[in-house]
């Protein structure tokens, strides 16, 4: 089998059509209607099952596209790792960021990376923990952050931090005094929450599904400068890390009665070697990884 034609199938594969993988591709959709034939003739089986202006994946094209996924992905794989195997002065580095550590923890260690290797390409993806675990599998990115409690058994993992989830309130509050904070004396008040997908979310979701209660939720935003406007005009209460509002006078941060801990790790695919870009990323990051915190 020819790698270009694994390449348009699986793009008809993915966006349900002959002219949007076309279009996908930037080449003429009969070139993509070609390739599948010979494929399909080569193999001796239907990929497709074409009715009208539908076209969907037969049985045996949703096993070529599990194959070609994990065929195309190695073929990607060995040609960046000859590009940079005998030098860090070219190179890429795609890693995935939950937004809050990338605003608040990542920033000095992307910067200290660019700074010690510039000639290599950083790209960074924010999105929920979830979403990342997801472009991992798909060899979207290289890796990616993900709190590992329950890491999934494909993925190989590495922590670098142990925070600590606080309740978070404006300094006016009436609890902003208290050493801690029960969970019946937070869903008792309004809620200012990521959307799902987040770990802060899941937190949520958990410790309430654990307490029997349904929050509140008044607002859900990813915006953290937004969560944290609403919190500090006394709109609703939120849970963060503490280093998101360690600096700002007009919250407060404050454990609850049963602490909450995250184990937050690096994960990329389990048996994926990385390239010396990316060990090397991995190496900054654990080089620089926070003590852990006691429980």
């Amino acid at each position: 089998m020819e790698l270009r034609n694994l390449r348009y199938f699986l793009a008809v594969a993915e966006q349900g059509g002959f002219t949007a993988a076309a279009e996908q591709l930037h080449i003429a959709q009969p070139a993509v209607s070609m390739a599948i034939r010979k494929l399909e003739q080569q193999l001796e089986l239907p990929l497709f099952d074409r009715q009208e202006r539908q076209v969907r994946l037969t049985s045996e094209g949703e096993v070529l596209v599990r194959h070609a996924r994990r065929i195309l992905q190695a073929v990607q794989d060995a040609e960046r790792e000859m590009r940079e195997l005998h030098t860090l002065e070219r190179g890429e580095v795609r890693v995935g960021i939950p937004s809050m550590l990338g605003s608040y923890y990542f920033p000095p260690i992307l910067m200290a990376f660019r700074h010690r290797y510039p000639g290599i390409r950083l790209e960074v993806v924010e999105a929920g923990t979830r979403k990342l675990q997801q472009m991992i599998h798909r060899g979207e990115i290289d890796m990616g952050v993900i709190v590992s409690d329950t890491p999934p058994e494909e993925l190989e993992t590495h922590r670098f931090l142990q925070a600590q989830m606080m309740a978070i309130l404006p300094v006016d509050h009436p609890l902003a005094a208290a050493d801690n904070i029960s969970y019946d004396a937070f869903f008792a008040e309004e809620l200012v929450l990521f959307k799902e997908g987040y770990f802060h979310r899941e937190v949520i979701d958990r410790i309430s599904h654990e307490a029997g209660v349904t929050p509140n939720i008044g607002f859900e935003t990813n915006l953290i400068p937004l969560i944290k406007q609403i919190v500090s005009h006394g709109y609703g209460i939120t849970t963060l890390l503490e280093m998101v509002v360690i600096d700002d006078p007009s919250l407060v941060a404050i454990p609850f009665a049963t602490p909450v801990w995250l184990d937050l790790s690096l994960a990329w695919r389990k048996g994926h070697h990385l390239s010396r870009a990316n060990q090397t990323f991995v190496d900054l990051v654990l080089e620089q990884a926070r003590p852990v915190q006691g429980r």
